[in-house]
């Protein structure tokens, strides 16, 4: 699986937060952008993974189109500073999908204490293996989490069993991306909520195919719009 590969010149609109980083010996916090805030519609709270970060041009393009569509975004640093420059030594704190879900746990917390925010109903976006700490918080908050998308993802490596998850899912994957597909084929086998497999044609993993990044955000929008308007059903 092809790691994401960010570039720092990539800068959402919107604006800078900053949250208290769980699992952590001292007062570390996460650095966030939100964007949209005056749109009416929901909020999505984008979970990177594989060494990516807030400034994954794949997510800012989809979290634009969200933004456009009338959604809430807020694209997160799931690493502190410190955890960002021992993963890029020995990469291993990226696959720590156990400490990826408790960091989204401490944001939906942040989330809930926020007048601007907590009312709105919550997706998540998942990437890569952000998409198994996604599904691990929405199993372990079902009253929280509306929806769930994952572009790309590895669902398989989820802390929690996907039997317990209440939130409608869409998994979206490359069509050429043939070992992550047969990972998602086989997770949504077991899915207990309304759910699809979403194949994006031509596409490999990083969705660099001319048009593909465009399908991602369509479908990621349409799911989210469906499941985040005020008068969804959780």
């Amino acid at each position: 699986m092809e790691a994401e590969r960010d570039t720092t010149a990539a800068t959402p609109a919107g604006r800078e937060v900053s949250l208290p980083a769980r699992e952590t010996s001292g007062d570390e916090e996460l650095t966030g952008d939100l964007a949209g805030v005056d749109n009416p519609g929901g909020l999505v709270v984008f979970v990177h993974g594989s060494g990516s970060s807030r400034h994954s041009p794949r997510n800012i393009a989809v979290a634009e189109r969200l933004n456009e569509m009338g959604l809430t975004t807020l694209l997160l640093d799931l690493l502190t500073p410190r955890e960002r420059l021992q993963d890029e030594r020995d990469g291993r704190i990226r696959f720590d999908v156990e400490l990826l879900t408790a960091r989204v746990l401490g944001v939906l917390d942040w989330i809930s204490e926020r007048a601007e925010l907590r009312q709105r109903p919550l997706g998540l976006f998942g990437a890569s293996t952000g998409a198994a700490a996604a599904l691990g918080a929405a199993v372990r908050r079902p009253h929280d989490v509306r929806a769930v998308v994952s572009r790309g993802g590895r669902p398989d490596l989820t802390p929690e069993r996907v039997a317990a998850l209440r939130a409608p899912t869409l998994l979206i994957v490359g069509e050429r991306d043939s070992e992550v597909l047969r990972l998602n084929e086989n997770v949504a086998r077991h899915l207990p909520v309304e759910h699809e497999v979403h194949r994006v044609p031509g596409a490999t993993h990083l969705f660099e195919e001319n048009g593909a990044l465009r399908q991602v955000a369509e479908a990621a929008g349409a799911w989210f719009s469906r499941y985040l308007s005020t008068t969804a059903t959780a």
